[in-house]
């Protein structure tokens, strides 16, 4: 065989390789509901609908928020829930979607990071912060499997807080 028609053989076979290639699966749709998903979670807040909120965890989903214990389960994280709503409406606090600014879709494993304000009873923006959730796909869509979210807001300072003699004493 000569020069060329080792090269015509070589360039038909890195053809032929490449369309055995797998293609990336459409994630498209997949994407679209995780970016809804925020919507739904901040308007069964705002309702008042802690059953809305945890229905929307997974059985076994773990809720990580800012300054609590870990809560496992939808029936812990709807306690939670409602015990948090409780607190914001007595307190007048609000709590606003901001935007998504992540998502993504590995297989059945989902992703989503997105922004998030809370303001008092005259509108005032009181604490702004971003959350991550992390969902799994089931046969009726996306669950969420875990979810974390915390602050923006500078903390505290040092001088505002119990010194640590005074929090462990007898």
């Amino acid at each position: 065989m000569n020069t060329f028609g080792k090269l015509r053989l070589l360039a038909v076979s890195v053809v032929v390789l490449a369309s055995c290639a797998p293609k990336a699966p459409d994630t498209a749709a997949d994407v679209a509901a995780l970016k809804a998903d925020p919507g739904a979670w901040f308007e069964a807040y705002g309702a008042g609908n802690a059953d809305g909120v945890a229905n929307l965890y997974a059985e076994d989903a773990i809720l990580m928020a800012p300054g609590a214990p870990a809560v496992t389960g939808r029936a812990a994280i709807r306690e939670f829930i409602a015990s948090d709503i409780a607190q914001s409406k007595s307190s007048g606090l609000v709590l606003n979607f901001g935007e998504v600014t992540g998502v993504g879709v590995a297989g059945d494993t989902g992703w989503l990071s997105g922004s998030f304000s809370a303001a008092d009873g005259s509108g005032v923006i009181v604490d702004k912060g971003k959350f991550l959730s992390v969902y799994s796909r089931t046969g009726d869509g996306w669950t969420l499997i875990r979810d974390t979210w915390n602050s923006d807001m500078t903390p505290a300072s040092p001088a505002d807080e119990e010194p640590m003699a005074e929090v462990f004493a007898d």
